[in-house]
């Protein structure tokens, strides 16, 4: 079996108001994007033209009440600044829904990364004008489901398909156990893109922890 990387836990994560342990998102990681959002007002952008969100105070109020947020990565990077953040500011918004699903949509070079989820969070503890990372979580609540949001993963993203194929025999024999590994990242959307796997056979919501870094 080829060996995946064992990503070891230095601490649980905290969820505020979220459903599962660790956030979730229901097993529909196929969903298309919604269409880009449109305005008649004069000013306003074109027909059909992509609105993107802001994660200041009144921009997560608005993600909340649509239930959709988007983001532009199409440089490679998700700046501060872009989000209505002062350009160095060390805020890392976490935004999570406590009725529900939003639906995230985070825009790549080359693809988008989509996917429903109750929180998702930005890393961004520095002094930088760039988030280093971009945080969701999806859930499943058989193993079924599980396998199913990873190889999606592997054909939508990238992610190293022997790799996953792999994990999936082992867990499947015997679907007791617990494992905690990270599928090889793919990067077909020009980001990177990494599931974190949490699987606790003894409980009934399995938690993927979805990275999205620069390349």
């Amino acid at each position: 079996m080829k060996r995946l990387v064992t990503v070891l836990i230095a601490a649980p994560l905290l969820l505020t108001g979220c459903v599962v342990p660790y956030g979730g998102a229901t097993p529909s990681a196929t969903n298309a994007p919604p269409d880009g959002a449109t305005s008649s007002a004069t000013n306003g952008p074109p027909a059909g033209a992509k609105t993107f969100s802001t994660l200041d105070k009144a921009g997560i109020e608005k993600i909340k009440a649509s239930k959709t947020a988007r983001f532009d990565m199409t440089t490679g990077w998700l700046t501060k600044e872009s989000v209505a953040l002062e350009n160095g500011s060390s805020q890392a918004p976490d935004v999570s829904i406590a009725d529900g699903t939003m639906f995230l949509v985070i825009e790549g070079p080359v693809g988008a990364v989509s996917a429903q989820t109750d929180r998702f969070r930005m890393n961004g503890m520095n002094t930088g004008s760039n988030f280093s990372e971009v945080t969701y979580f999806l859930t499943a609540q058989s193993l079924g489901e599980y396998t199913a949001l990873i190889r999606d993963g592997v054909d939508r993203y990238g992610i190293n398909k022997d790799d996953a194929e792999d994990w999936i025999q082992s867990i499947s024999a015997k679907p007791e156990q617990k494992s905690e590994l990270a599928i090889a990242t793919g990067t077909r959307t020009g980001l990177q893109v990494t599931y974190d796997l949490r699987y606790d056979g003894s409980k009934d919501t399995q938690v993927i922890i979805v990275h999205v870094n620069p390349l």
